[in-house]
């Protein structure tokens, strides 16, 4: 059994292909609109930003049952190798053409890429070090939300936009040949589990259609943009309901509630961070440096009960972390549509944010944790890209859902906000709603612990 010390490098390499993933989507979204106004790219910009979500879907499709079949070992060689070669694409394009098709490619190996890691964490670590592991990838996408927009500026203004692209891939290579010692311990699964079910990757591309269409429907105007919405969510849910285990779309009991929850909390959380630093700037006057800084809190509280349910391990139930967490974003997110309806004090609205960001730090890593608890050897590269497609689409619904809400909403100057965040609101509820429903494990229910684990968690 390997504990916490044999796995440290392991353990680093991977959180360090994380944060690249994660300090090169948020990166972006600081220097797109440089690499708009250099490359006369306005057309495409929101294309930019959809696209590699979308790409990343198929991404995860194929990951998942490739890594169940033969390991993780090739799918993550060969998702970094996509993830790097958009980046290179991406930071020589000449034209925004070009940057969007490097864009689609590392969109496409950065979803396989998580995938895959969450396999080799399957495979690779004790179910009682998988809590700590989670929170140690959680922080990988904290971290660069606190640093990565003045980072990635001031690489664009001193140095070029192109080197916040091309620096990134410099770093990719070095850091996963410091995995493949790790990976070669990992073959096959000696007891496959039920084989994904066929005509997956179809399904994939219509719900990544879907999710970009979802984006583009705030573009269209009313009526159109509620028709086109409609439309494309139905057409995302029925993809959906063939790439996520039977039963998710109904939060039936065990695995699928785990992923219905994760879109749902997920979709709660994004839908309202989008809308917090617009109101805070709009009806408050805040500057837009100050208005960022007010999310930072929302980012330390999610690493700080990241890390705390981490080191509790099974000392905290995941059914407990996953309530809990589920009820506090419920609050936090109430209380930025209180602020935008009654216009309270910033302050109020600020705080409820790091309320959510607390409870996003315990129900999103435990939800990772359990998707694995749940999981059957040669199962477990199916069920996480189902984690993470749902995660995708639920994000991609709110958004859509929250900028028709914001367009349709009358002229007075809070209504907008409020009615964006009464959306975001509902999805939250759905995620307290459904969280109980998660259980235990496989694991857990079985009573499996044993006293060498405990031991590898305390070291």
């Amino acid at each position: 059994m390997s504990d916490w010390r044999e796995l440290r490098t392991t353990t680093w390499s991977m959180v360090a292909l994380i944060f690249m993933v994660a300090f090169e989507s948020l990166a972006v979204t600081t220097v797109m609109p440089t690499v708009s106004d250099a490359l006369d790219g306005a057309s495409l910009y929101a294309f930019a930003f959809a696209g590699p979500l979308a790409t990343g879907v198929v991404g995860m499709v194929l990951a998942g049952p490739w890594s169940d079949r033969s390991g993780p070992r090739t799918p993550l060689l060969v998702a970094v190798g996509l993830f790097t070669a958009g980046i290179l694409v991406a930071g020589a394009a000449p034209s925004m053409e070009l940057l969007v098709a490097g864009r689609l490619l590392q969109g496409f190996g950065g979803g396989a890429m998580t995938v895959a890691l969450y396999v080799v964490v399957a495979r690779l670590y004790p179910p009682m070090l998988h809590p700590r592991v989670f929170a140690w990838f959680a922080a990988a996408w904290i971290i660069p939300s606190l640093v990565g927009p003045a980072g990635a500026g001031a690489v664009a203004q001193h140095v070029g936009w192109r080197w916040v692209f091309l620096g990134v891939a410099l770093l990719v290579v070095p850091t996963t040949l410091m995995l493949v010692p790790a990976l070669r311990r990992i073959g096959p699964p000696q007891s496959p589990g039920e084989p994904a079910p066929r005509g997956r990757l179809p399904w994939a591309a219509l719900a990544a259609a879907a999710v970009l269409g979802l984006n583009l429907a705030a573009q269209v105007r009313l009526p159109w943009s509620v028709l086109v919405a409609v439309g494309t969510g139905v057409v995302a849910l029925v993809a959906l309901r063939a790439v996520v285990p039977a039963g998710t779309l109904r939060a039936a009991r065990g695995l699928p509630s785990v992923v219905a929850t994760r879109g749902l909390v997920s979709g709660a959380f994004l839908g309202a961070e989008v809308y917090l630093p617009y109101l805070l700037t709009e009806r408050y006057a805040f500057s837009p440096t100050t208005a960022g800084i007010a999310l930072t809190f929302a980012g330390v509280a999610w690493a700080a009960t990241s890390w705390l349910q981490g080191r509790l391990g099974d000392r905290l139930p995941h059914r407990t972390a996953v309530v809990a967490g589920s009820l506090l974003v419920v609050v936090g997110v109430a209380g930025v549509l209180v602020t935008a309806a009654g216009h309270l004090p910033p302050v109020v609205a600020i705080s409820s944010w790091a309320v959510a960001g607390a409870g996003m730090g315990l129900v999103y890593s435990r939800l990772t944790v359990l998707v694995l608890a749940w999981s059957l050897p040669g199962t477990q590269g199916v069920n996480s890209s189902a984690l993470s497609i749902a995660d995708s689409i639920g994000a991609a619904l709110a958004l859509a859902l929250t900028a028709l809400a914001f367009a349709a909403a009358d002229a007075g100057p809070d209504s907008p906000f409020v009615a964006a965040l009464a959306v975001a609101v509902l999805f939250a509820l759905g995620a307290a709603a459904v969280g109980p429903r998660v259980g235990a494990g496989r694991r857990q229910a079985e009573g499996s612990t044993d006293d060498a684990e405990s031991s590898a968690l305390r070291s």
